[in-house]
């Protein structure tokens, strides 16, 4: 019996995908005011009455809120491409 092979070109576009982070530099003022602004949410967070689970997650979603809007004052958006080192 002979085979016909069956061929396809499939198209392959080059296509650059942009995303990205937010980023806070090594050493940098930015670093040092996110730290003391932790430092401070950490100590603002009243925890005297962690008498059940739904107190313990009211905190611990206060403690993440505070970390989310420390991180995203502090840090900076950068785009990550193609080129970017990824260090």
């Amino acid at each position: 019996m002979d085979h016909t092979p069956l061929t396809m070109s499939i198209p392959i576009v080059k296509e650059n995908i942009v995303s990205s982070k937010f980023s806070i530099a090594k050493n940098s003022e930015e670093e040092a005011n996110f730290i003391k602004d932790v430092s401070y949410a950490i100590k603002s967070i009243n925890i005297a009455n962690l008498s059940n689970t739904n107190k313990l997650e009211e905190v611990t979603n206060t403690f993440a809120s505070k970390i989310d809007y420390t991180w995203r004052t502090n840090s900076k958006q950068v785009n990550i491409m193609r080129h970017s080192k990824s260090w």
